[in-house]
């Protein structure tokens, strides 16, 4: 379990200087990376929710899954203590928690899962092909990693994306970043759009 943590922890380190390495340096060196994208997936109660539809208010959107040890649900957690803190600065601001994992992330599994922690959440998950069409789209890294006895569970990004009114990229809540900071840039994305 402690090698499993490590390797949990390396990964996200990974990521984490990737998407810095991204948005600092920029495509080709010359123009800032697009982060985020058009998607249609499925939401928790069989819905489609169409990324076109989602503009005109900011939101932010996290790439998990449900079988997840430790990020997910520490993630889920610090985003609805964050919840609280905004009120009703927070009334209508949506969470999409798209899964990494659609092979066994239905619907239902991501309805029971994500009831535990807060309302603002909404579940997405679709194909395959669809997660990895928009999992490219954000630039987030995932991929399945096979466990003894026949299971496996996924290695991914833990970054929570925060994007505009406009569906535009705006910043990222880090894995664990200190409440005040989060919470300011929550603040900013939601008076500023």
């Amino acid at each position: 379990m402690k090698n499993f943590r490590i390797a949990l922890w390396a990964a996200a380190a990974i990521a984490a200087a990737v998407l810095a390495g991204l948005l600092y340096f920029g495509a080709g060196g010359s123009q800032a990376t697009v982060i985020g994208g058009p998607f249609r997936l499925k939401d928790q109660n069989g819905q489609i929710v169409d990324s076109a539809t989602l503009k005109g208010k900011p939101y932010a959107i996290f790439f998990g899954f449900t079988h997840c040890p430790e990020i997910c649900p520490t993630t889920m957690t610090d985003m609805a203590a964050l919840m609280g803190k905004l009120g009703d600065e927070a009334k209508g601001f949506r969470i999409y928690f798209v899964s990494v994992d659609p092979e066994r992330d239905t619907p239902d599994k991501l309805r029971n899962y994500l009831s535990s922690f807060e309302p603002h959440v909404v579940g997405l998950t679709g194909t395959p092909e669809e997660i990895a069409a928009v999992a490219k789209e954000f630039r987030v890294y995932y991929r399945k990693v096979p466990l003894d006895g026949g299971d496996y569970t996924m290695d991914h990004s833990a970054f929570v994306y925060l994007m505009g009114k406009d569906g535009g990229f705006r910043n990222v809540i880090g894995y664990q970043e200190k409440p005040d900071r989060a919470l300011e840039k929550l603040k900013t994305l939601i008076e500023r759009g």
